[in-house]
């Protein structure tokens, strides 16, 4: 009994002063994430809208390139 003693004392320090678990996620990891807000999909919309006017603007200023060098 005298052995046994001791001998749980060295177990019970060896598996207590093993590194701690690393955590499951990191804070530095969880703030760099982007988080998905309800404006995003405005934001795309509104984009996407501007695209297209800018695609429509480009082509009537062809089309009246068009128009004036045909009526000179």
């Amino acid at each position: 009994m005298k052995r046994l003693i001791p001998l749980l004392c060295l177990f019970a320090l060896t598996a207590c002063s093993g590194k701690p678990p690393a955590p499951a996620s990191t804070p530095a990891a969880a703030s760099t994430a982007r988080v998905a807000t309800p404006w995003d999909d405005l934001k795309k919309d509104e984009q996407r809208a501007r695209d297209v006017q800018k695609t429509v603007d480009e082509q009537a200023e062809k089309q009246r390139q068009q128009i004036d060098d045909a009526s000179h």
